[in-house]
């Protein structure tokens, strides 16, 4: 039994086999074959251990002839590990005397050394670790062929390991069939994270790496609601966190008293509270929560779905769909965001050096025009259907914003009027506030803004100079930071000073403590995903929003996001205890 620790970022308790996706997609399909099967299974290792082997020697001398030797020395160390007889007699043992398949023994011996020479307090002897990591990716390239599995494949439920999923495999994630995730890299306010919290998937990222310590199959816990994750627990441990998640169901269904229920603060202060979506058919979800609407509707998962571009009547449909389930309620469009860490190469181009700073947002939807134009046209369409509003993420200047409204907008108004198509002509335009410049010059903004939405992921992101998927500076991430404090302050006030409505659709809406300050700062409009919602409902009924203010203005003298975090939960605990009952 071994437990390792990582950020939980979508709450939960997940018992049960675990599905190993490396990084080149690798899963291990089989682990066990028939008695009488062995010696088949010996010669197609041996197969495959020739191609590798020739292989290996192609690139030597190609590295050789460009390089010269020091560099061919490189792939002359993998010829030489790949040739121990030692490390081919574990393997052939395994499947002679425990009938594993080829490639289960192979992964069992090679990461079995790599562990080894991990605990080794050498640079140059840890370094060959890389080497048996590309040695077993050689071998099981070669051994599985036509065999690779994917996660569209799966059939029943799995705990899902990875070293980091990319956007489309998040987005065609079967919820039917993903108990949990976990992932070696990302951060709290990456996409995995964002998704897995919208698909109400128990999830943990940033572990760093640990999956050469786990076999296909294998027993895992996922607990998600403090970080760990426990690989091959005993049966006690099993046990016990059977309590836990089902006391962890009743809890969840202790909540759903405030579904209903106005968001109220003790002193008659309505709060009004959206549901973030990333798929059309979580409206329906978001309306049985208690949502009074959609702040934030992703619309990225039209394109990562599928290969091609989506057109204009696929984009249409879901947001008719969600218009129409959502009964009159309002319904907030973002266009498409890609870049950062949702990059398309189809849309986004060659790698950038540096993609949280590149061609991303309203930058990419402005350059590619035909794809901008197609949605634009559907949501407008759409927005015949109900109360549908638009608004354009990651906007850095004025300039942006006028050409996103002025120009484009207007121009696809004008072809559907042309073309007697109906749509709302007094469709509210917005903006994502994400960015300290748009915060900045918010007050210009006001001009042409009809409201503006806080994007504290990658506001946090861009105003502490941290990436917020990259696992070695992630614990340097925290939307509570005193600087990102005072941007949601200003864009408050400057949103009530122009008489313009101002919502928070980060995730750091959901959490308790944040949540009153946020309030204290002068935010009535919170934006979460549909889980959160009946949490959220039961902190602001039990708070004042004398209380909250005081909170914040105690806030706002601090210069830590720790002195700031501990000074809320103690005095949360004196305002509002019962917001701690261990029950609840």
């Amino acid at each position: 039994m071994r437990t390792i620790f990582g950020i939980p970022v979508s709450p939960g308790i997940a018992i049960g086999k675990a599905f190993v996706q490396a990084a080149e997609g690798f899963r291990i399909p089989e682990q066990t074959i028939d008695a009488d099967a062995h010696e088949a299974e010996i010669q197609r290792f041996h197969t495959a251990l020739q191609f590798a082997k020739e292989e290996i020697i192609v690139n030597r001398e190609s590295t050789r002839n460009a390089l010269g030797q020091t560099f061919a020395d490189i792939f002359e160390a993998q010829f030489q590990i790949l040739m121990e007889p030692a490390i081919h007699g574990e393997m052939e043992a395994l499947i002679r005397h425990q009938f594993f398949s080829a490639e289960h023994a192979v992964t069992i011996v090679m990461r079995k050394h790599m562990e080894t020479f991990r605990k080794i307090e050498n640079s140059y002897i840890a370094e060959k670790v890389n080497d048996l990591r590309d040695i077993e990716k050689r071998l099981l390239r070669h051994l599985l062929g036509v065999r690779k599995e994917t996660l569209g494949l799966l059939s029943s439920p799995v705990i899902l390991l990875s070293p980091n999923l990319t956007p489309s495999e998040a987005a065609n994630l079967d919820k039917r069939f993903i108990l949990a995730i976990v992932t070696e890299q990302g951060g709290a306010g990456g996409h995995t994270a964002i998704l897995a919290a919208a698909l109400e998937i128990p999830c943990i990222v940033g572990t760093g790496e640990f999956l050469t310590a786990v076999d296909g199959g294998d027993n895992l816990i996922v607990d998600a609601n403090s970080g760990c994750v426990i690989i091959r627990p005993d049966t006690e441990t099993v046990a016990k966190y059977r309590r836990i998640r089902d006391a962890d169901v009743s809890r969840i269904e202790s909540l759903d008293a405030y579904r209903d229920l106005p968001a109220e603060t003790k002193d008659g202060e309505k709060i009004t509270i959206y549901a973030n979506i990333e798929f059309p058919y979580e409206a329906e979800n978001a309306l049985l929560r208690g949502a009074e609407g959609i702040g934030l509707f992703r619309t990225e998962f039209l394109y990562l779905i599928q290969d091609k571009d989506p057109t204009e009547d696929e984009h249409f449909d879901a947001y008719r769909h969600v218009a129409e389930v959502m009964q009159g309620k309002p319904v907030i469009i973002r266009t498409f965001d890609f870049g950062d860490d949702k990059s398309l190469d189809r849309y986004c181009g060659a790698p950038e050096r540096n993609p949280a700073l590149g061609m991303r947002g309203v930058r990419l939807a402005l350059k590619r025009w035909t794809m901008f134009r197609c949605q634009l046209r559907a949501i407008l369409r759409a927005s015949a259907f109900g109360d549908i509003r638009v608004m354009f993420p990651l906007i850095s200047t004025v300039k942006e914003f006028r050409q996103a409204r002025r120009t484009a907008m207007l121009e696809v108004m004008d072809e559907l009027s042309e073309q007697g198509i109906p749509f709302n002509k007094n469709l509210p335009i917005g903006m994502m506030v994400e960015v300290p410049s748009a915060v900045v010059m918010l007050d210009k903004f006001a001009e042409d803004a009809d409201f503006f939405s806080i994007g504290t992921n990658d506001l946090t992101q861009y105003t502490l100079a941290v990436d917020r998927g990259n696992s070695n500076v992630n614990h340097l991430f925290q939307p509570d930071d005193p600087a990102v404090l005072r941007l949601i302050r200003r864009t408050v006030a400057v949103g009530n000073l122009h008489s313009l409505p101002v919502s928070l659709c980060g995730q750091v809406g959901s959490n308790l403590f944040n949540i009153v300050t946020l309030m204290g700062l002068g935010l009535r409009t919170i934006s979460c995903a549909p889980n959160n919602i009946a949490r959220l409902k039961r902190i602001i009924r039990q708070m004042s929003i004398a209380d909250c203010k005081s909170i914040a203005c105690t806030v706002r003298q601090m210069s830590s996001a720790k002195d700031i975090q501990d000074y809320v939960k103690n005095a949360l605990r004196k305002a509002a205890p019962s917001l701690f009952d261990p029950d609840l």
